[in-house]
């Protein structure tokens, strides 16, 4: 039995019909893999990732964290599933079935993951006919970005020839506990999860003394808090239909761009092109904040050591967006200087010991909290603590294989709730960023014309550089350095 850490737990009362909470993407494999291939493919590794193999287990009443046990009725038939796109097989056909998928919970009666079998992509362009798409889902209660990544370990391999995997240990599955157990469990927790508390304040304070340090420093300001975010039609209450689109990126070209900045990062530029798109698309509905719109960049705490751990090991970085800017370099600029000051606070706070408080919250509670947070509306009566999450998991640069077969290109999905109704995942794969919007109906039916502003923010920008540096054949040089 492993309990489930405050914040995996937060992924769970957060849930509600309408507010599904997993994870996931979809990945474009080509050549003509076969369902009954790919489900003997999934069988053989199926034991690589425990969670898999796992389901919750909730304690009478809700009083206390649920735990991971195994599922002694574990049946991969109830996780794979197998479909095909209406004719012309086309990315609108595509697109349409991933956010019909997206819109629905997984069942919390079985392992909390399922990977839907996509046939019949017949016309999506520099796709080659045939090729077929994995539509996955899994639990953020048990993954974040980086462990579903590590996720990528068990379904892909850097040779066509897939490697060989060493078949399960014997195990024997534990009798699921009664109530009895778990109360007994719940129990001792209550007696010592206070005994945290006195070392998690002393981390507090020494946080706060090296924050105010840097406050007190030439040129830095404290970034921007939770709650001072401006109002936008992102950060409503959301209902249960969600829209998902993706744009494909040369990464060659985006990293070209950090040389338009002295010190800018990839993620610096990358939330320019964000920025851009959502300035746009806010400005063409006359809806532009005066003030910059502020990002939710979730940054991972995993050590060394934790880097196969599944669960969620992350705290977040608030970037203003500089999206009151209109020229698309001062944006970079600022963004830079933003997120610079940024990692600062982030390192002199000790974002482990911070996240720890998390674990003091009772699970019923907080789940009573969060219903009435969705039911009362509240969302609309206050700011926001941000505007849009931004979150990037890199991936190798180098071309992986499903049972032998490529994948193309690989495009995220991740989770969005009342008062944050916008999400963009970013995935990096063998010289491509994927820039994966997620939202709801309800608050923006556009999102295809969204995405394309993500496009052209990048084109934008990349035309502004050629310009600054007035000369056309800059960027190809910085190209053919990277």
């Amino acid at each position: 039995m492993e309990e489930l850490s405050g914040l995996d737990a937060s992924f769970l009362y957060l849930e509600t019909p309408k507010v599904p909470m997993h994870i996931g993407g979809v990945a474009i494999i080509e050549g003509s893999l076969k369902f009954d291939d790919f489900r003997q493919f999934i069988q053989e590794r199926l034991h690589t990732v425990d969670k898999l193999t796992q389901k919750l287990v909730t304690v009478p009443m809700s009083l206390d964290r649920p735990y991971w046990v195994d599922d002694p009725d574990f049946d991969l038939n109830q996780h794979l599933h197998r479909t095909s796109l209406p004719r012309p097989g086309g990315w609108k056909e595509l697109r349409y079935l991933a956010s019909r998928l997206f819109s629905q919970q997984l069942d919390r009666d079985r392992p909390l993951w399922e990977f839907i079998f996509v046939e019949g992509l017949d016309s999506i362009p520099q796709v080659p006919k045939g090729s077929v798409a994995l539509i996955s889902k899994v639990h953020h209660a048990g993954f974040d970005g980086k462990s579903g990544a590590d996720l990528m370990t068990m379904l892909y391999d850097v040779s066509p020839t897939p490697r060989k995997v060493p078949p399960p240990p014997d195990k024997v599955v534990e009798e699921i506990p009664g109530a009895v157990g778990l109360m007994a469990k719940s129990a001792y927790n209550f007696i010592t999860r206070p005994t945290k508390l006195p070392g998690l304040l002393w981390d507090t304070g020494k946080s706060t003394l090296k924050a105010g340090y840097l406050t007190r420093s030439p040129g830095v300001t404290l970034p921007t808090l939770p709650f001072r975010a401006p109002k936008t039609r992102f950060n409503d209450t959301v209902e249960a239909a969600r829209v998902w689109n993706s744009a494909i990126l040369d990464i060659g070209r985006v990293k070209a761009l950090r040389q338009v900045v002295k010190g800018a990062t990839l993620n610096d530029v990358i939330l320019a092109i964000c920025a851009g798109a959502l300035r746009r698309y806010l400005l063409e509905k006359d809806e532009l904040p005066d003030k910059p719109l502020v990002a939710m960049v979730p940054v991972s705490t995993r050590t060394d050591e934790e880097k196969n751990a599944m669960g969620n090991q992350v705290s977040a970085m608030y970037v203003q967006l500089a999206t009151d800017l209109e020229d698309p370099i001062k944006r970079l600029e600022k963004i830079h200087q933003n997120t610079v000051i940024g990692k600062l606070y982030q390192d002199a706070i000790d974002a482990k010991s911070l996240m720890g408080y998390a674990e003091l919250i009772p699970f019923g509670l907080a789940g009573v909290a969060a219903r009435f947070y969705s039911r009362a509306a509240v969302a609309k009566r206050h700011n926001p603590f941000f505007n849009v999450v931004i979150t990037n998991v890199p991936g190798p640069q180098i071309p992986l294989h499903m049972a032998g077969h490529k994948l193309i290109v690989n495009m995220g999905t991740a989770p969005i709730f009342d008062g944050m109704g916008l999400i963009m995942p970013i995935c990096s794969y063998n010289g491509t960023i994927s820039i994966s919007p997620t939202s709801a109906v309800n608050l923006m039916p556009d999102l295809d014309s969204f995405t394309r502003y993500i496009r052209e923010s990048a084109n934008e920008l990349e035309q502004a550089a050629q310009k600054k540096f007035n000369e056309t054949d800059v960027l190809k040089k910085f190209l053919e350095q990277d």
